[in-house]
């Protein structure tokens, strides 16, 4: 039983490394855009190891290609279609489409 709570453990601490890997990233931007990518590099490996799902507002801030952290304005270009969000990177080129929420209150 020791191994489960483990597990659980090691889970709760990559989620919150995660979270620390991209506060990082945003601070760095400015002035060292790779550091930047590495912390989110970083920060994706540890999900992968440990088998956890990177929350949604953090996996919209990298690309999925080239794991470079977005800045719209600066790598990144922000549009919307056909009631999607499309996000362009403007390192790789690589789209991501996401559908457009429309809010509650009217």
């Amino acid at each position: 039983m020791a191994g489960k709570a483990r597990k659980i453990n090691h889970r709760k601490i990559a989620r919150e490394r995660i979270e620390v890997l991209f506060r990082q990233a945003a601070a760095f931007h400015p002035e060292n855009p790779a550091w930047s990518n590495r912390c989110v590099e970083l920060a994706r490996k540890i999900g992968m190891r440990h088998r956890v799902r990177i929350d949604r507002r953090f996996k919209r801030q990298f690309c999925r290609r080239c794991n470079a952290f977005l800045v719209p304005g600066e790598n990144m270009r922000v549009r919307i279609h056909r009631g999607r969000v499309i996000v362009t990177c403007l390192l790789c080129g690589h789209r991501a489409r996401y559908p457009v929420v429309r809010s509650q209150h009217g």
